[in-house]
């Protein structure tokens, strides 16, 4: 189901003077946006609820940060979302920061292989990676930050970024080959 554009102009300004109506407008609208990009850093629903939740909290402590000429609103909140999702992914696990890693191994999967399996399986199988490593893989392949980004954002080396997409990589090809 596709959501109806709206102006959101109105609801952020009935936000910003904390009027409920607008507030639970806003929550209602971007809900199902906020989820979508959760779900893509933790695996339970339980944990997107409360990541969404947080997200929403923060929203509106910071709304009156938000300027338009900065931006778009999509991408403001969708920053917030990804920023609490790896705060939960951080809270909740030990990235390894203790060796630099420069050489990492480049791992390929067979064409064929790929074709007999679904989108949603595959989901299923980036769900199923540890959670350091598939915050790192989904920064990198869904959102497109490079590793000195992911380093910065989750307070470890590039080498160490490198070293979880590397194992990403090697673990969803060892799924996908069982498939």
């Amino acid at each position: 189901m596709a959501t109806q554009e709206i102006d959101i102009t109105p609801l952020i300004e009935g936000c910003k003077r904390n009027e409920r109506k607008a507030q639970e407008a806003l929550y209602r609208h971007f809900y199902s946006f906020a989820a979508t990009i959760a779900l893509r850093y933790v695996k339970s629903n339980d944990d997107m609820a409360d990541v969404v939740s947080l997200s929403f909290i923060k929203l509106f402590k910071a709304l009156h940060t938000f300027d338009t000429a900065r931006g778009s609103f999509h991408a403001w909140f969708k920053t917030i979302v990804i920023h609490e999702a790896l705060d939960h992914i951080k809270a909740e696990s030990k990235f390894t920061t203790s060796e630099e890693i420069d050489v990492v191994e480049e791992v390929g999967v067979n064409n064929t292989a790929l074709d007999r399996i679904s989108i949603g399986e595959i989901m299923r199988m980036i769900q199923k990676l540890p959670p350091a490593t598939h915050a790192v893989f989904v920064l990198y392949v869904v959102e497109g930050y490079n590793h000195k980004e992911i380093a910065q954002q989750l307070n470890i080396s590039e080498g160490t970024s490198k070293w979880h997409l590397s194992e990403a990589r090697k673990l969803l090809k060892q799924q996908i080959t069982k498939s």
